[in-house]
């Protein structure tokens, strides 16, 4: 019984995971409010709709290129490549195990390099927190997985 509950105790860290996946999904998607940019390395590449939906708001005259919308300081990081929101790595870990418990660590964690810089802010630009967004949607789901009966 003790190994059927211990295996148990693993698929519901795994399905935690998924779930902060699922919320990170959703905290990083959606419009933004902040300024309006060009995108780099875009110039000359014909206009895509969002871009026509941003040209009024640009405030320069576009000769080419795309445009994108960033985040305003305190607001989750705007997608511009997408890779912040795609590049993410879930985990379940032991990290303690007896003969009658099991005790396991779960988390997702960002491949990219920036994410840090995102969250917490540089000198030159105010953080974009999403760290704690992500935990708070996840938590109602997560509570329920861990409530869930060991019978």
């Amino acid at each position: 019984m003790t190994k059927d509950i211990n295996r148990k105790v693993l698929t519901r860290g795994t399905r935690v995971a998924n779930a902060l996946r699922t919320a990170e999904l959703e905290v990083l998607k959606g419009n933004r409010s902040g300024r309006v940019y060009k995108k780099p390395s875009t110039y000359g590449k014909s206009r895509t709709k969002s871009t026509r939906k941003l040209l009024k708001d640009y405030g320069h005259k576009l000769r080419g290129g795309q445009l994108y919308r960033a985040s305003a300081a305190g607001e989750a990081p705007a997608r511009r490549t997408g890779a912040l929101r795609l590049q993410w790595s879930a985990g379940v870990e032991k990290v303690g195990t007896s003969s009658n418990k099991t005790e396991i660590v779960t988390y997702i964690e960002s491949n990219t390099p920036y994410a840090q810089y995102l969250e917490k802010g540089t000198a030159k630009m105010q953080p974009r927190p999403y760290m704690e967004k992500i935990k708070e949607q996840a938590a109602p789901e997560i509570c329920k997985i861990l409530n869930e009966d060991y019978s």
